[in-house]
């Protein structure tokens, strides 16, 4: 990496190592597991995902609690599937290209890819080693993630904070090659490699005038997406509609929505959105990742959420919910950690 981008690494915590970040939250988290005796009591926090949706949580599993006109068509693949058999399922579900492949059980945005035709999805199920899901296309534009918490004996839950995403769109000068054009922006640079990867001599090309192209197209921090902080569009209206609908969504209390939507003025009605995914008790408030803010506020944001964690997952233990047992965690955590080194491989 060259100066220049570790200078603006080094100045912008947004890309700090989230073990730097979260250094008050490990006191916090200390301090929970003591007053509930447990170092997994996150596990209460949303009682039908797994794990409370911390770690190895499936994505399918997830979906399925959630009414399907709220989120698009979502096949679930084992590692290994045949492509004929996929096509097959793909054709008799009528869902088309383009669409998105994930894995089954996310970590931060590793492994996902737009597959535009047959080509691209046998060379992504040759190469997944993983369970995977894919996905319809979304056909809107816009997305956010909004977090949602449903506190202890609160009849209406509230929307703590959201964040919008800029994808990675560049816009051509009739000039200059997408290359030199990422290179103009270190947010963009720090994607180069992987770019170069999966565009090839493509990123070579002189972008007309004014022609934009979405380089990378969902919204994830660790693949150039820039985060703003949208909390200003909370609105009563909005908090209501989204109660109605997460009360819909059994068992779900905590986590972050990423939505794909029209307007802000169809969501607070309801209408013309659709649910990407849904993050449990592992959820960052990502509008703190806003270059605008400092690491102080993102501190007051992350010790905010984690007692909101703390103070759900204590009550619905009271109501019946239960903490993962020592060893039970122990277990789960090294599942997480060989499904990391499996899936990094991709």
């Amino acid at each position: 990496m060259n100066l220049r981008l570790t200078w603006h690494k080094l100045t912008h915590w947004e890309y700090w190592p989230y073990q730097v970040v979260y250094t008050p939250v490990y006191f916090q988290y200390l301090y929970y597991a003591f007053r509930t005796r447990s170092f997994f009591y996150f596990n209460a926090s949303n009682p039908t995902f797994r794990n409370g949706g911390f770690f190895m949580e499936s994505k399918k599993e997830i979906y399925d609690l959630i009414p399907q006109k709220y989120y698009p068509k979502t096949l679930l693949f084992q590692a290994k599937t045949s492509t004929e058999e996929i096509i097959s399922q793909l054709q008799t579900n009528k869902i088309y290209f383009p669409l998105i492949a994930k894995p089954d059980t996310g970590l931060r945005g590793t492994a996902v890819k737009k597959i535009n035709n047959q080509s691209d999805l046998k060379k992504y199920t040759e190469k997944a080693n993983f369970n995977f899901l894919l996905q319809e296309l979304i056909p809107y534009q816009n997305e956010i993630g909004l977090f949602y918490v449903k506190l202890p004996n609160e009849k209406n839950g509230k929307i703590t904070g959201i964040v919008s995403k800029e994808f990675l769109i560049i816009k051509g000068d009739g000039k200059n090659t997408i290359k030199e054009l990422l290179l103009k922006d270190p947010r963009y640079e720090f994607q180069l490699e992987v770019l170069q990867n999966e565009y090839g001599e493509k990123l070579n090309e002189i972008l007309p005038l004014n022609e934009t192209i979405n380089l990378v197209p969902y919204g994830n921090h660790c693949r150039g997406t820039k985060f703003i902080d949208f909390s200003h569009q909370i609105t009563p209206h909005l908090e209501e509609t989204f109660t109605n609908i997460c009360n819909q969504i059994n068992g779900f209390n905590y986590g972050r929505m990423d939505i794909m939507f029209n307007s802000f003025e169809d969501l607070e009605k309801g209408k013309n959105f659709q649910i990407v995914e849904i993050n449990g008790a592992i959820s960052e408030p990502t509008h703190i990742y806003d270059p605008n803010h400092s690491l102080w506020f993102g501190w007051k944001e992350l010790t905010r959420h984690f007692r909101y964690l703390y103070q759900i997952s204590k009550h619905n233990k009271k109501n019946g919910a239960t903490y993962l047992s020592f060893k039970q965690g122990v277990s789960e955590f090294k599942k997480h950690n060989q499904f990391y080194n499996t899936i990094l491989k991709f």
